[in-house]
């Protein structure tokens, strides 16, 4: 199953993001570089323990992911803005 990984939010100055930018990941594993916006290292860390189980099917709700839409997963990149003067990036990430 693919994954669309979307800027959902921005919590002070990303310099690699901006909203509405998007991640596609292909059966699983396979990040789509020609098919998705520029991706920081750090936000890829925080997906890591999840996009297998994501593209896998597993639900939101059962990894404690899901907030309004119950089929969409929320993650945030690690940098703490408001320590560093950097951005905190909030994902949503949708089966497709």
């Amino acid at each position: 199953m693919d994954l669309i990984v979307r800027v959902m939010e921005i919590k002070g100055t990303c310099p690699v993001y901006r909203l509405g930018d998007s991640i596609l990941l292909r059966e699983g594993y396979i990040l789509d570089t020609k098919n998705s916006s520029a991706a920081c290292m750090h936000s890829l860390a925080s997906l890591m323990p999840y996009y297998v189980a994501l593209s896998r099917g597993i639900p939101p709700q059962t990894l404690g992911l899901s907030g309004a839409k119950k089929d969409r997963a929320y993650l945030q990149c690690l940098d703490p803005c408001e320590v560093t003067g950097g951005g905190t990036v909030i994902f949503e990430i949708a089966a497709e």
